[in-house]
Parts: C-alpha cells; sequence; structure tokens
C-alpha cells in the first residue's frame, strides 16, 4: 500500500480533525502505530502543520466516515487517473550517493585491470567519475593510491550485473569491429600434415618421385651448357683448320 504525499502531515491531521482510531491513521499513512499515539499525545511532529488528504485529493470524506463507523475498516486512497510515466534520465554523469563516492577509485582499479578493453566514456558512464580520475588510478598518482584495491563495482553497489556486462559486451564488440586483423580460428591439421598416417606417406612418396624426376630432366641440360660452353676446344678446333689452310 502507498502512503500519502506528507505522511506525517496527513497524520497530524487525521487526528485532529477525524474519530478514526490510531492504527487506521497508521495503517493508511504507514507509519507505526506508537508512532501515531505520540502524535496524538504531542511528542511526535510537534512542530508540523496538518495537511487534509481530502483537499489535496488522495482521500474521500465518504471513506473517513467508513472508517470512523468501523474500527476494523482499513482505509485505501485515492487511485490518480492521470498516470505519469517518470522515465529515468539516460544522458549525463550517474548520481553516486556521497557514502559511496569513496568506493569509486577502488571499482575503477578493478574495471582497468580486469576489463581493459572499457573506454573511460563507458567507465565514467557506468561509476560515474570523471576522466580525470581514471586516468589518475591508471597513473598510480591518485592522492589515496596507496589505499586503493580492486573492487568489484557491483558488490560496491555502484552498479548492477546487467549494466556491467552491458557495457562489457557492448566494448568487446567494439573492439572486434576496431581489430579486422585478428588472428584466424584454428582448423583441423590436414591428413597429408600428420605423420604416421597413410596420407602422409603418399604424399611423401609423391614428392620424393617430383624430386627425381626432375632431377633426371636437369641432368642433360648441364651436359650441353658445358658442351657449349667449352671454349678451349672451340678454338682448338679453328686453330687446326687455320693451320692446315696455311700448308695448301
Amino acid at each position: 500500500m502507498s502512503a500519502p504525499l506528507m505522511p506525517k502531515a496527513t497524520a497530524v491531521w487525521l487526528v485532529e480533525n477525524t474519530a478514526l482510531t490510531f492504527k487506521q491513521i497508521a495503517d493508511l499513512c504507514v507509519l507505526h502505530e506508537l508512532e501515531v499515539k505520540g502524535i496524538a499525545d504531542g511528542d511526535v511532529a510537534a512542530g508540523i502543520k496538518g495537511m487534509d488528504p481530502v483537499t489535496a485529493g488522495q482521500l474521500t470524506r465518504e471513506e473517513i466516515s467508513k472508517g470512523e463507523k468501523n474500527p476494523d475498516y482499513k482505509l485505501s486512497l485515492l487511485v490518480s487517473k492521470v498516470a505519469v510515466n517518470v522515465k529515468r534520465a539516460t544522458t549525463g554523469p550517474r548520481y553516486t550517493p556521497v557514502s559511496r563516492r569513496g568506493d569509486r577509485p577502488d571499482a575503477i582499479m578493478w574495471l582497468l585491470r580486469y576489463h581493459p578493453e572499457m573506454p573511460d566514456s563507458a567507465l565514467m558512464k557506468l561509476v560515474g567519475t570523471t576522466k580525470h580520475t581514471i586516468a589518475s588510478v591508471r597513473d598510480r598518482d591518485h592522492w589515496n593510491a596507496s589505499n586503493i584495491k580492486p573492487v568489484d563495482p557491483v558488490t560496491l553497489g555502484l552498479c548492477s550485473q546487467l549494466e556491467l556486462d552491458l557495457a562489457v559486451a557492448k566494448a568487446a564488440s567494439k573492439g572486434k569491429k576496431v581489430m579486422p586483423d585478428a588472428a584466424a580460428p584454428r582448423t583441423l591439421i590436414p591428413a597429408s600434415e600428420v605423420t604416421g598416417t597413410a596420407a602422409h606417406t603418399a604424399a611423401m612418396a609423391e614428392a620424393e618421385a617430383a624430386r627425381t624426376l626432375e632431377a633426371q630432366s636437369a641432368a642433360p641440360t648441364r651436359e650441353d651448357d658445358q658442351k657449349q660452353y667449352d671454349v678451349d676446344s672451340v678454338f682448338a678446333k679453328l686453330k687446326g683448320i687455320k693451320i692446315e689452310q696455311d700448308n695448301e
């Protein structure tokens, strides 16, 4: 059950202007029965001015009359006919309670160590910090660097596990797009490269036959080259032919 807009002020008005029991007022205003008794005795909410819930549109006269006639009757507030959707702000820095702001360097250290792929902008949005603080924690020149220890931000209550998982997944997807030259996934080794298999033996025999055939085809070529480039024998023959011509 939801409480009225100003619970204690409403309880003060009901104590002063109605014949409702302390329990009925306590149930309506989400207070303790002894607290309502303290309001009636003047010990609690002494400086609070009563607020009329009928004028504020939170309670009707008929509902109060039903409660006055039946002490066991539970009063219910009027439901607003206008639905107001409270939209959570998605832009701007995250608000961090004052009691938890001292834990942010520990969370930053944890994120820098275990998720270095996350950019500073994601850290700022997730933990609600500044770029200067992130840089000081990363460079170890923070004023409290000696006492900073890595602690999960979810454990510290700075963010939820869902928000952390989404931020990590988003950073990982961006990292894959930025680094297209990533190592190719491993595949199975061909059977011809595995020693001891029939495919490997056949591949080795085929390679040996190819080397033998190449050597045989290259041998005559070397002999022809030697014959072609034997300069001394060529000049000797030419000299003998010239001597014979001179003798004739």
